[in-house]
């Protein structure tokens, strides 16, 4: 299973249902077998409305949440005339959202917004789940060619518009779902809704760490890559005439270059450092409702179409190809303790030009300053988080990674959690 699926799956499906309890089953139906978006919102409604009193309400609608989410930002992008880098090293700008001939003009202004309803939805996703008692019976299975996402703001849930077709989208390196993804059913139960929780903190990290700072010279100064036609400062002066924005960011030329002003501008000035702390506990909850999956999936007895499989649990899984043993369970667990460890400050992060002190990562993030990307990796702006203590080896790391085999620990962190 390429890398790229796994990223697919890590940041667009994510949508667990459930049959138990008093959640009608042809609300759920409707949530997630809906062909337009009103028809969806409705029964979102009606789900979030029952939430408070029905488990199984309340785990439906988080997952519709989340869902929205994800349309909040796919239906931002496409206004405004996004065309997708395809890099891995921008994975939110990875969505294949299909081209806008008309696009809107986009201000830093709108863009910031786009972040904080994107954000707004996931934290109400990650409450609701949260409300979930542990021991509720979850179950359902469900065909992810049925659900999906209004990525053109049409108000309609095409077929292409399908998490398994925008999943096989990304597999193949990009370009607009083509809706002949083959199908993918899954039993979604109590634990993968710890699972879809951790993954809307994840998200909401990343959100939260751009907020904290002011990235205008960045947006105004490379975000012509990204929005090419949408009156960006520099878009009449950089953009080719035929906007040739096909294809990854290395077969462009003129978008090597503004990749690069992108890494150059990342010098942002902090302006709600609210949100930088906020970022830090997203991370750290997420690590918590890790280890309470883990901890629901082995106490897992049947095997029905395992979204994420425990080791008890054999057979590849039909999404990834891979099968869980528990030497990778185990090297998982030990993962979260070390990236605990480092956001709480009891281990510290390693900087290649300084042996005897490392980064205190709990005041990178409650303590911020600007942050600036190349002086970071140079060393200059780490140094007021620079302390001795225990540093993190390269060789701890490696054993664990070890634990992963040939898929390699990347793989299973972007499945895993």
């Amino acid at each position: 299973m390429r890398l790229s699926t796994l990223l697919a799956s890590a940041f667009v499906i994510l949508l667990p249902i459930s049959s138990a309890g008093a959640a009608a089953p042809e609300t759920v139906a409707a949530l997630f077998q809906a062909k337009t978006v009103a028809e969806r919102d409705t029964a979102l409604a009606t789900l979030e409305a029952a939430a408070p009193s029905d488990p199984a309400s309340a785990y439906a609608a988080g997952a519709g949440e989340f869902f929205t989410a994800l349309e909040i930002l796919a239906g931002g992008l496409h206004r405004h005339g996004f065309e997708s880098p395809q890099s891995f090293m921008l994975p939110l700008m990875r969505l294949p959202v299909p081209d806008n001939p008309n696009p809107q003009p986009l201000t830093y202004e709108e863009f910031r917004a786009i972040l904080v309803a994107f954000r707004d939805r996931l934290q109400k996703s990650a409450a609701t789940l949260g409300s979930v008692p542990a021991g509720a019976d979850i179950g359902m299975e469900i065909d992810l060619t049925r659900v999906g996402i209004d990525l053109n703001e049409d108000d309609t849930i095409a077929p292409d518009e399908s998490a398994a077709a925008i999943m096989a989208s990304l597999s193949r390196g990009g370009g607009a779902p083509d809706g002949t993804a083959p199908a993918l059913t899954f039993r979604f139960d109590r634990a993968d809704g710890y699972w879809l929780q951790g993954y809307a903190e994840f998200l909401m990290a990343q959100a939260d760490f751009w907020l904290a700072h002011d990235f205008r010279s960045m947006f105004d100064g490379s975000f012509h890559m990204l929005f090419p036609r949408a009156k960006l400062p520099l878009q009449d002066t950089l953009v080719p005439p035929d906007g040739g924005m096909s294809g990854s960011i290395l077969s462009s030329e003129w978008r090597i270059a503004d990749f690069i002003s992108l890494i150059h501008l990342v010098n942002w000035p902090v302006v709600e450092p609210e949100r930088r702390q906020a970022a830090r506990s997203h991370l750290l909850e997420m690590i918590r409702l890790s280890r309470e999956d883990w901890k629901a999936i082995r106490a897992e007895t049947d095997n029905e179409r395992e979204w994420l499989p425990g080791p008890q649990q054999k057979g590849a899984n039909p999404l990834t190809g891979l099968e869980v043993g528990e030497e990778q369970v185990q090297a998982w667990l030990a993962a979260l303790t070390m990236a605990e460890d480092l956001l709480e400050g009891r281990t510290l992060l390693p900087h290649f030009r300084i042996a005897d002190k490392g980064i205190n990562m709990k005041r990178f993030f409650d303590e911020p300053k600007p942050f600036d990307l190349v002086l970071s990796i140079t060393g200059p702006a780490i140094a007021p988080y620079l302390e001795g203590g225990k540093i993190l080896t390269g060789g701890e790391f490696d054993q664990i990674q070890r634990q992963f085999g040939g898929a390699g620990f990347l793989t299973f962190a972007l499945w895993f959690n």
